[in-house]
C-alpha cells in the first residue's frame, strides 16, 4: 500500500513539474507528419494482464508494422526528434500515466509485448508476479540497448542472445528482493546514471553485492566485459 501511494505521488509530481516538456515534444513531433505524437503499446503486466502503454512517439508514424521489436541506436525508425528524447528518456515519461492508473509502479521488470511473453520459461514467468515499473536493475545496466544493438543483421536475435537473459535474471532477483529503500535507490540511480553512467553502473553494482546477489549479476551490473564471454 505504502509502495502504491509513493507511486502515485511521485508521478503525478513529476508530470506537474515536466507537463511544458512533454507538450512542447508532443507538438514538435505532431508537426513532423501530422500523426498522433502519442505511441500506444499492447503489454503484458501483471498476472498476464494486457494493458495499454504509453509513451512520446520518437519513430516514424507505424514503425511496429515493420515486426522489429528490437531498436538499435541507428534504428533507421527513429526520427531525429526521437534520438534525443530517447537518449535523455522523455519518450518514457508518459508512462507515469500508466503508474497513476494502476497499471505500473514507478520501479519493477520492465513489461513486454504478448509475441515476447509467450516466449518465456517457467523462470521468466516470475517476472509477473508484480506489476511491471518504468526503470529497474536492468534498465540502467541495459541502458545502452541501442548501442549493443547498433548494425545489427538481426535486432531482435540479438537481444533475445545478448541482453533478454540478463534483464530477466535481474527482474526476477529484483521481484524478490524489492522493497522501498532499493525501490528509492534505484530511481536515484536511474536519474544519476543520465549524467554519470560509469559512475551509477558502479552503485547498482554494489547495490547488487549487498543484496546478494549471484557474483554473475554482480559482475554483469559493472559491464566492464563483453556480453559474449559470459
Amino acid at each position: 500500500m505504502i509502495k502504491i501511494l509513493i507511486d502515485k505521488f511521485i508521478s503525478i509530481g513529476v508530470l506537474f513539474i515536466f507537463f511544458p516538456i512533454i507538450v512542447v515534444c508532443l507538438l514538435i513531433i505532431f508537426l513532423q507528419d501530422f500523426s498522433n505524437p502519442i505511441y500506444i503499446s499492447r503489454r503484458v503486466g501483471k498476472n498476464f494482464l494486457n494493458f495499454n502503454l504509453l509513451k512520446i512517439r520518437s519513430m516514424i508514424n507505424n514503425a511496429d508494422k515493420s515486426g522489429i521489436t528490437s531498436t538499435s541506436a541507428n534504428d533507421k525508425r527513429i526520427t531525429l526528434v526521437g534520438k534525443f528524447i530517447r537518449n535523455f528518456k522523455i519518450d518514457e515519461i508518459l508512462q507515469l500515466i500508466n503508474v497513476i492508473k494502476g497499471d505500473m509502479s514507478l520501479v519493477g521488470p520492465r513489461p513486454q509485448i504478448h509475441s515476447e511473453v509467450k516466449l518465456y520459461s517457467d523462470y521468466e514467468k516470475n517476472l509477473l508476479l508484480i506489476k511491471p515499473g518504468i526503470t529497474d536493475f536492468s534498465s540502467i545496466i541495459f541502458s545502452d540497448e541501442g548501442e549493443i544493438l547498433k548494425n545489427s543483421v538481426d535486432p531482435n536475435n540479438d537481444y533475445n542472445l545478448l541482453i533478454r537473459p540478463w534483464k530477466s535474471k535481474l527482474g526476477v532477483f529484483y521481484v524478490y528482493n524489492s522493497n522501498n529503500c532499493v525501490d528509492l535507490q534505484l530511481m536515484m540511480l536511474t536519474i544519476f546514471s543520465i549524467l554519470n553512467r560509469d559512475s551509477a553502473l558502479r552503485k547498482v553494482s554494489d547495490l547488487l553485492k549487498k543484496l546478494k546477489a549471484d557474483e554473475s549479476l554482480v559482475k554483469i551490473a559493472q559491464r566492464k566485459c563483453n556480453l559474449n564471454e559470459f
